[in-house]
């Protein structure tokens, strides 16, 4: 069973890619998506045979791959409840996706190659979530790494999706040059990369109370000698640069909005439920070492904050209606490393899982909604959009309550993102770690700010006015069942997942749920403490969406007039929250202009003047200039030559006689 739930979509992406002209597209889309279908539906029994099964760790061998001195890595499947939980995300997801992609894409010439990347997409994804090493599951990090590329520069012919995809690209190799050197870390400290090997070793790293942490240096690191204890916490965080990149945390998010250039389905794959959460997958997965360092998870805590507050404040002004829903989700994963780093492994996974299906719920509205306005995404040449398009309507309205996390406090009733986003913040509150105050603070903020600018979305789209022209109002209409039916399941899960799971993920039945999965210290209470929060701090995420959704409803419905105003009175910030503080235009002065220079200079003086100058070309040009003379001798003239002659006979004298007094 595992091996068809891994193995079938690179099948599709083979078939699709290498036979797709010859197939043709239809066959190609039906390939594919039936291949992930099924292989969703073995996910879902997967799931509940392992999450609610007796077995903590299932391996699945796949091949003998690599042996290197004291290095054995062999390719196969670890399945437990986290990898389980995954891969229902994954597949299920990309199913979808799949399958809305067929109506959403009718009219792209190079629908074979859209869908082969898809599907590698997924089968690298699926590798990255099944691994049992750090090996395999960097073989899958660059491959999703590989097909991101692909799928945000499919229309390669528009230069600003090729643009869009280099950056994606070059950002990530970022992240990723710090999680190799965390693997090389883990290796040198544990003397494997294997995870049975590594998490039996992290008990010798727990520290114990009274005794000499010990002094011995085991790690050298740009010119520092590491202790034990400093010598994890730094290979957690060169661990967790990797994890940053991907999951487009703060400092290396910039490639997370400009991604949105490539089609809506990806958007919705990519950036909803899978490629962004791998880093959170990695910390999760490595808990057992994360939580020997404090000071690590601290600076988990801490970036995950800011980038909650952060990419929150961006998404209050943004226009175009999947870049506010790409800073969602860049702020959203935010929540989920907050989690991670105050140890609520947990909520964090919960909450993934949630976010799964109401951003995936979002992206695919927002295709529909593009679909139905000709391939219009700016929010301002929208509005009144609800009477035209009231399924699409509807599935929004559910994305938007369960992203803003719409419930009853302390009965436990409400949408999926009530129960998983509430329960970070409650965890932040009772968490012992140092930023954990700061991080309570920015996700309360967030959260306000979540509820503004998705209302803000929701009112500027479908409400008001048609601010669109006479004649893409003519044409505008909803969107095929094909595109529909994944809306519809999505909204299922938006609604139900939160109802349905939370006491497995993050309450009663956490321990018989996770199996050893996620690992906590003796001393992490966390579990227990949030329960017992006061209930001004269970009213808090509900009071910020409140006041969210009546600030938005007054500023687009009520006084559409205040925001032009609010932007003309405070220019500056408005402008500063327009261009996402900066980073774009920072980042392009600090390193692209300076590369750039460097590259230039090396080129025209180091290549050019130096390396050419002294070399190739200048030999060259030295060879030209003697065989210039040496060519005007050969004149004709028999004087000329006797001339040369008798040079030439002085010349053997005068060394024969100079010779032989040596």
């Amino acid at each position: 069973m595992y091996h068809a739930i891994v193995f079938l979509p690179l099948i599709g992406a083979i078939i699709a890619g290498l036979f797709g002209r010859s197939l043709g597209a239809k066959a190609c889309e039906y390939i594919t998506s039936g291949f992930l279908v099924f292989a969703a539906f073995l996910s879902w029994i997967a799931f509940f045979s392992v999450a609610y099964g007796d077995t903590d760790v299932i391996r699945v061998p796949v091949l003998q791959w690599i042996q290197s001195g004291s290095m054995s890595v062999d390719w196969s499947f670890r399945i437990d409840t986290l990898t389980a939980v995954m891969l229902v995300v994954v597949n299920t997801v990309s199913a979808l996706v799949h399958i809305y992609s067929i109506g959403y894409m009718h009219h792209d010439p190079h629908r074979p190659r859209f869908f082969a990347y898809l599907s590698l997409f997924t089968f690298a994804m699926l590798m990255l979530v099944t691994s049992d090493n750090l090996l395999q599951m960097f073989f899958g990090w660059e491959g999703v790494g590989l097909a991101s590329y692909l799928l945000i520069g499919f229309w390669y012919k528009k230069p600003t999706a090729t643009a869009a995809a280099m950056k994606a690209f070059i950002v990530n190799r970022v992240g990723d040059f710090g999680f190799a050197l965390g693997i090389f870390g883990i290796f040198v400290l544990f003397g494997s990369i294997s995870f049975d090997t590594i998490f039996a070793g992290a008990a010798d790293f727990m520290p114990v109370e009274g005794a000499d942490p010990g002094t011995e240096v085991v790690l050298n690191f740009l010119g520092y000698s590491l202790t034990r204890a400093d010598a994890l916490t730094v290979t957690c965080l060169l661990l967790f640069m990797g994890a940053m990149g991907k999951s487009a945390q703060f400092l290396l998010h910039t490639w997370l909005p400009d991604a949105m250039e490539g089609p809506t389905p990806v958007s919705a794959l990519i950036h909803a439920a899978t490629m962004v959460t791998a880093g959170v997958f990695l910390v999760a997965r490595m808990s057992p070492v994360f939580e020997l360092s404090i000071d690590a998870r601290t600076v988990v805590v801490i970036i995950g904050a800011i980038t909650a507050f952060f990419a929150a404040t961006v998404g209050l002004v943004q226009n175009d209606i999947k870049r506010v829903i790409a800073y969602s989700t860049c702020s959203q994963l935010g929540y989920m490393f907050v989690a991670l780093g105050i140890g609520a492994y947990g909520a964090a996974i919960f909450h993934l899982f949630t976010h799964a299906f109401f951003k995936a719920l979002l992206f695919l509205g927002a295709g529909s909604v593009i679909h139905a306005v000709s391939d219009e995404q700016d929010m301002r040449r929208m509005g009144g959009l609800r009477k035209y398009i009231p399924r699409t309507y509807w599935m929004m309205i559910i994305g938007t309550v369960a992203l803003t996390g719409v419930g009853i406090p302390g009965l436990y009733f409400g949408t999926a993102g009530f129960f998983s986003k509430d329960a970070i913040i409650e965890s932040a509150f009772v968490a012992e770690n140092a930023a954990a105050g700061f991080a309570f603070t920015m996700l309360v903020i967030a959260a306000l700010f979540t509820s503004f600018y998705s209302w803000r979305l929701i009112f500027m789209t479908f409400h008001g006015k048609p601010r669109a022209s006479a004649d893409v109002m003519h044409h505008v209409h909803e969107s095929p069942a094909i595109m529909m039916v994944p809306l519809y399941i999505l909204a299922v899960g938006a609604l139900l997942a939160g109802i349905l799971f939370h006491k497995q993920f993050f309450g009663d039945y956490y321990e018989g749920f996770w199996q050893g999965a996620l690992f906590t210290l003796p001393t992490n209470q966390i579990l227990e403490e949030f329960h017992h929060v006061p209930f001004w701090v269970k009213l808090s995420p509900f009071m910020a969406m409140l006041i969210g959704l009546v600030t938005a409803w007054y500023m687009y419905i009520r006084s559409p007039e205040t925001p032009k105003e609010l932007a003309a009175q405070h220019r500056g910030l408005y402008q500063f929250l327009l261009n996402k503080w900066y980073f774009d235009e920072l980042y392009d002065f600090l390193f692209v202009r300076s590369s750039k220079a460097l590259g230039r200079f090396l080129w025209k003086e180091g290549d050019g003047r130096v390396i050419d100058g002294f070399g190739p070309n200048g030999v060259a040009a030295r060879v030209q200039d003697v065989t210039g003379r040496v060519v005007r001798l050969q004149s004709g003239y028999l004087y000329h030559y006797a001339f040369v002659m008798l040079i030439g006979v002085a010349a053997l004298v005068t060394w024969m006689m100079l010779g032989s007094a040596f």
